[in-house]
Order: structure tokens, then sequence, then C-alpha cells
């Protein structure tokens, strides 16, 4: 019996039913029939009765395909027609269940029962479509999303792109709108149950799935909470290497994340861009509440808060910005100290990349920064990278100032410190050794092509010539420094002179000192607050820009520049005199040549006309 013919067969009874009732006399469509049920529900009893047997028929249809020639279901995705006609019905009776709960009242968990069982096997259209259907009964709160939330984290393992965005975008969503008005904490943290204990399990896949929707609901504030946060922090001690990576990466890069790829934000701020801005008056105000029909005052008031919310947004932000606080959930930690220690012992037992070590190091002094722990293990592990041919090395050097605070005993750092002294700091630096010809050597190549040797040689003529700038060429003295020596040169002074330069000198020291009154020193809690950044140990590199900010420059050069003109428009704007070929156009030809031109312009339109081959059709009037 082929699926088709079967499909048909079951089709037939609406029609002829609608024949019967004398509703119309040709087929209704999926879709007028759908609105037609929703107009009018206890008119269409028979219909929803015809559905619910073609929906079981095709049922009926798969499991007969699987059971005689097939292994597996996967076969029927060669058959389309099953697949859709199945898809349809299940779509259509999602879309009636809340006209008919008496009716319906089985096919909520019929629906569920065949996504969990046969999704693997199932086509991917019809596997999309059954979760829409389902996604729609969660959305209509006849199915609950405690219910339905492991089958749509299991959805997401199954390897289809598209199925993986729809289930994911619904958790996110349905856990959003749940804490909207206020927040059930007993349904969260059965529905947090269900997401730890699939982030412990040995499945990669399904591990990753559960930390990467965990990340995401503590990273918009849905899940904000002390539990969600550990429980990302413990996923760094996964045994699956590629788990542990991925959670060390959010734990480092978590403030870039929040900053850069907060989507609800990065959208409103796009939408205030594109969208003209209204301004906030007493006029715009009264006439929202005051003026036009009910409908016109509705769309006023509706813009009216909306700019009032991007406002109130906007002001958040800068204020978030603004302040020097850093947010990690390593803030979160319970047990911070028991966290550093165990991941210190499996950076030293783990046998992955340096890599891989370098993150867990630096995540380490992070949280010994943030929580003002006492790791005494930690300085000497580190010690042993401390070497100038060690790869980042200036990340190292930033993970060593994160980690160290006040309260760190100083016999802990000091064999670190005596380290980066001996290997970074030695007697063959001294500027006592430089002499004058190997000076100017090397000051010869501030004009070298690559950009951090001419740094550095620029570096090292600022350096000598505030410590010994006689080795230096005149050039290369500075100004300041040859005004010096001039005014050395001179015996003759003047008292009045001397006296304007003393009252000088006293100004800008007055002044120095106003400037520098406000100073205060940073105590030890703003300093662990603060971040530190690896890119200040580095040589400035200019790096190569990428096309749209190449695009961005020439934009922004053209600003000043005039409008473009064509260069005729630009001659013609020119004063003064013409040109010799603009006078010899626009000099009077002779009459001999006149007659000439008018009789060769004459013959080629007799030429022309004959080409053509057009017929005389009388002279115009």
């Amino acid at each position: 019996m082929s699926s088709h013919g079967h499909g048909a067969s079951s089709a037939a009874p609406v029609a002829e039913h609608f024949l019967s009732s004398g509703r119309r006399s040709e087929k209704l469509s999926l879709s007028t029939l759908q609105s037609k049920m929703k107009c009018d529900p206890e008119s269409y009893l028979s219909e929803l009765d015809d559905l619910q047997g073609q929906f079981n028929s095709s049922l009926e249809v798969f499991e007969q395909k699987a059971a005689m020639n097939f292994a597996s279901i996967t076969g029927i995705g060669s058959d389309p027609t099953v697949g859709k006609y199945l898809g349809d019905r299940a779509m259509l009776l999602a879309h009636v269940t809340p006209l008919y709960p008496e009716h319906l009242a089985n096919f909520p968990a019929k629906l569920a029962t065949l996504i969990r069982c046969a999704a693997r096997h199932l086509p991917s259209g019809l596997r999309c479509r059954l979760a829409q259907a389902l996604i729609l009964l969660v959305n209509r709160k006849i199915l609950d999303i405690g219910e339905t939330l492991s089958l749509f984290m299991e959805l997401q393992t199954l390897g289809d792109r598209t199925l993986k965005k729809l289930a994911f975008d619904h958790v996110i969503h349905s856990i959003k709108r749940m804490n909207q008005k206020h927040k059930n904490e007993a349904k969260n943290r059965a529905l947090q149950n269900v997401l730890f204990s699939m982030l412990q399990e040995e499945d990669e896949v399904r591990a990753k799935t559960a930390l990467v929707t965990l990340c995401e609901l503590h990273r918009k504030k849905y899940w904000f909470d002390e539990r969600t946060a550990n429980a990302i922090c413990t996923a760094c001690f996964h045994p699956a290497s590629r788990i542990m990576r991925a959670a060390l990466l959010l734990l480092l890069d978590y403030e870039k994340i929040e900053n850069d790829s907060d989507s609800d934000e990065s959208d409103i701020e796009d939408e205030t861009k594109e969208s003209p801005q209204v301004i906030l008056s007493k006029e715009t105000i009264y006439k929202a509440h005051h003026q036009g029909t009910a409908a016109s005052k509705k769309k006023k008031k509706a813009k009216l808060e909306r700019v009032m919310r991007r406002m109130k947004r906007k002001q958040r932000l800068s204020t978030e910005r603004n302040n020097n606080s850093y947010y990690s959930p390593l803030n979160h930690l319970n047990d911070a100290q028991g966290f550093a220690e165990k991941l210190l012992s499996r950076c030293r037992k783990c046998n992955e990349i340096f890599k891989v070590k370098m993150m867990m190091l630096k995540l380490i002094a992070r949280t010994v920064g943030v929580h003002r722990l006492i790791l005494s293990d930690f300085y000497p592990f580190l010690q042993k990278y401390i070497q100038p041919r060690q790869l980042d090395i200036t990340n190292l050097f930033a993970a060593v100032v994160q980690a160290c605070h006040d309260k760190v005993p100083p016999n802990d750092v000091q064999p670190l410190f005596k380290q980066i002294v001996t290997e970074f700091i030695h007697g063959r630096a001294r500027p006592e050794l430089m002499n004058e010809d190997l000076l100017r050597d090397l000051a010869l190549y501030k004009k070298y092509p690559e950009k951090a040797v001419s740094v550095a040689a620029r570096s090292l003529i600022g350096l000598f010539r505030e410590l010994n700038p006689s080795l230096l060429v005149k050039k290369d003295r500075g100004w300041h420094i040859e005004v010096s020596e001039q005014e050395d040169d001179d015996d003759v002074h003047t008292s009045g002179d001397d006296e304007s330069v003393g009252t000088n000198r006293r100004k800008n020291d007055s002044a120095k000192k106003r400037k520098f009154a406000d100073f205060q020193v940073p105590n030890s809690d703003q300093l662990s607050l603060k971040r530190v950044d690896s890119a200040v140990f580095e040589v400035h590199v200019k790096r190569r820009r990428s096309k749209e900010e190449r695009s961005a420059l020439a934009k922004a050069g053209r600003e000043d520049r005039g409008k473009y003109l064509p260069r005729k428009a630009a001659n013609q704007k020119k004063t003064g005199g013409l040109s010799n070929r603009q006078k010899e156009r626009k000099k009077k030809m002779p009459v001999v040549a006149k007659k000439e031109k008018i009789a060769k312009s004459h013959l080629e339109k007799k030429k022309k006309n004959r080409r053509a081959g057009k017929q005389f059709r009388g002279r115009k009037a």
C-alpha cells in the first residue's frame, strides 16, 4: 500500500463531508479550514474527527513502512509526501488544540512521545515541523516547559543545524518569559537540575549543549544566581578536554562576551541608529495623550514608551561601563580556595598543550586576585615558565601581576621576583658599558621598516637623551638638550634675566603642585579589582587594517572635501579667459565653409534614409 494512495483515501472523507454539508462546493485548504475552525469551533467537530483520523492513519503508515521494508525510518525521507502530510496535520491540530481541550486532550502527549522516540530517524523537514507544533503547544501553555526541557535539549544534539537553533531559541525564550514578571524559585531549581545533570554527563555533545545554554541564560541574566555560576565554573573539571577548554575560554572572556555579543542591547542600539530620534518635549507628550483618534494616540504612546525605555537602557549601560567593577561567574564561587587548588593540581597533572595550560594559569591568577587568596604553591609553579624564550611571556607577566595582592606573604613571591630580575635584568644592559659607536649604530635602526625594531631604537634614543646625551649625534639629542648647551656656553647673564627665570620656575612648580593635589594613591581593594592587560607589556606594532576600517577611514577623510564635480563642470566654473581650443570653436566660420558643411549634412541624411529603407510618406505640413 503506497503512502500517497493512503493519504488520498484518508483525505476523501473530508471533501465528501464538505459537499454533503453544503458549506462549500470545493475542497477547503488546511489554512482556510483552520481559520474557519477558530471562528466557529462547534460547527466543525466532524472535520476535527476527520483530521484526527488522518493524523493517526499517517502515523500507522510510518510504522508500517519502518516494519516492512526499512531497518530505520530514514528510508521514508525518499517519499516526502507522507512526511509533509503528517507535518501539516500535526501543525493544524496544534493550532486548534486550545479550542478543543476535551477532544484533543491526548494529542500533546502523543506528539511529544513521537518526537522523543523517533526524532533521530525522521526526515529533517518533518522533524522541524513537529518541533514547531510542540513549541506552539508550549507557548499556548498547554504543555509546561518543565515537561519538555529535556526533550528540547535532546533535539539540540541530533546534528540538525536548523532544529538545533530552533530548540535553543525556544528554551531561552521560555525561561525568559517564565521569569519576566516574578521568579518562581522552585520551578527554576527544577529546570536547573535538568541542565546541571546533563552538564555532568560524559557525553561531550550533551555536556557542551548544556554548558552553552547555561552560559547564555547567565549572560542574559535570566539565571543570574550562585548555583548557575558555580555550575559553569565546575565545568573546568569536566573529564572531556573539549568541555574544559570551552569553560576556561568562557570564564576568561566573559567580560568581552558580555560587552560584545549581548543581542538584545545591540539590537536596541541598532534600532536607535536606524530609526529617527524622537525629541521628548512637553508638546510630544501632550499630543500622545490628548491629540488625535484613539488609534493614533495608542501608537504615539507606544512610540513614547519605546523612546523612554531606550533612554533608560542607554543611561544604565553608560553607568555600567563607567563603573570600574569587574564581574565574572568567578565572583559567585562558594569555595574559591578549593577551586583554585583543584585547578592548579589539574594543571600540573594534565598533558594538554601549552595554550590550554596558559588559560588555566590565567584563570587561577584571576581567581586569586578577585578573592584575594593565598596560594603558596602557585608562584613556584609560575617560576619555571618565566624565561625570555617562553611563548606568551607578556600574558604570564599579566598573570603574575594579577595574582599578587597585599595579603600574599613576601616570602612566597620573592623567588619569583628574583627569577624575573635574573632572566630579564642583567649587567650587560648597564648604560656605562654603552660606547658612542655602538649607540650610534643602534640609533640608525630608528628608520628600520619593521615597526618593533624602529620603536626599540627610538626608545633607546629617548633613554640616552636623559642618561648621557653626549653619546648621541646632535640631531638625536633633541631641541631641549641643544638649548641647555647653548645656555651653558653663554657666560653673560643679567640679574633681571635670572629673576625672570626664577619666577618662571616657581610658577611651573606651583602649577605642578596644583595639578597633582587631587591625586590619591589607590588602595589594595581598588588595585585588586583593576584588570591587567597583557598588551601593555608588548611592543606596539601597527597592525594591518581590515577592509571595513579602511573604508571608514576613507569616508572620514572625505568629510572636509567639497562636493565632487565632473571635469566639464569644473572647467565651466573657471574664471578668466578662454583657452585657444575654446576660441577656435567659438570663431565664426566663413560662408563657403558653412555651405560645404550644410551640403555634407544633407548628403549624410540621404544616405541614412536609403540604408533604413523607409518609404516616402509625404511632406510634413
